[in-house]
């Protein structure tokens, strides 16, 4: 269990950092240079374990521990002034962590494609987050076996939970397209507050079961064609 932890956090780490990354290089380029000169428009797991130790120090390690799986978090600070001058630049900032998650993912599964090519991995018969793909033989396969098997599906998890449209997960920054501009700024003053984002969490967690599963199972078929996994 503590060996897969260890892979779970590598990966878990590494996952966030990129999608941190994503966000504060896209707005230094389309600038607003406030994350760059905090330090986190970088691959680096320290940048970003800094600015967020409970997120991706403590929290990873507690919730692997207690259910098996992590959550966390970390964050890219931002000009609000900036975001607000220019709301089409705020929102191809915020796209850009869940594409980072999209390429991590797409990544893992051309991986996961080859290696079944080569000999190297074979469709298992039932399918975990650690257990995307099987290798042929144990050793070094195995262990980049479980490696890609969690970077496919915590980039999944990430690119979709993401998506949402529900504060303060990237995807409520879409909202404001469908809103007139008093709207879109009211919108995002209620937003902004606290506690209207710790609900939204609630919120959007009870919901993603039902929107992850079918998508998961959608792209594991996919993956595997012919297996009808879920069915």
């Amino acid at each position: 269990m503590i060996i897969l932890g260890f892979a779970w956090y590598v990966v878990f780490v590494l996952s966030l950092s990129f999608h941190e990354a994503a966000h504060a290089f896209v707005a230094m380029k389309l600038g607003d240079k406030t994350a760059f000169y905090g330090g986190q428009v970088s691959l680096h797991p320290f940048a970003h374990m800094r600015r967020q130790p409970i997120g991706m120090i403590v929290l990873p390690i507690v919730s692997y521990f207690y259910n098996g799986w992590m959550i966390g978090w970390a964050s890219a600070p931002y000009d609000r002034a900036w975001a607000q001058r220019y709301p089409k630049r705020e929102i191809l900032m915020a796209m850009a962590g869940p594409l980072a998650n999209l390429i991590l993912f797409i990544a893992a599964a051309v991986i996961i494609r080859l290696g079944l090519a080569m000999g190297y991995f074979y469709p298992p018969e039932s399918i975990t987050s650690s257990n995307v793909t099987a290798a042929e033989h144990a050793g070094w396969a195995n262990s980049i076996a479980v490696m890609i098997s969690i970077l496919f599906t915590l980039n999944l998890v990430l690119f979709v939970f993401n998506l949402l449209p529900i504060p303060p997960l990237d995807g409520s920054c879409l909202v404001p397209l469908f809103l007139s501009s008093e709207n879109a700024h009211k919108y995002k003053e209620l937003i902004s507050r606290p506690a209207y984002s710790i609900v939204g969490l609630v919120i959007a967690w009870q919901f993603f079961g039902y929107i992850f599963e079918p998508v998961n199972l959608f792209l594991l078929n996919l993956l595997y064609p012919g297996y009808h996994y879920g069915i």
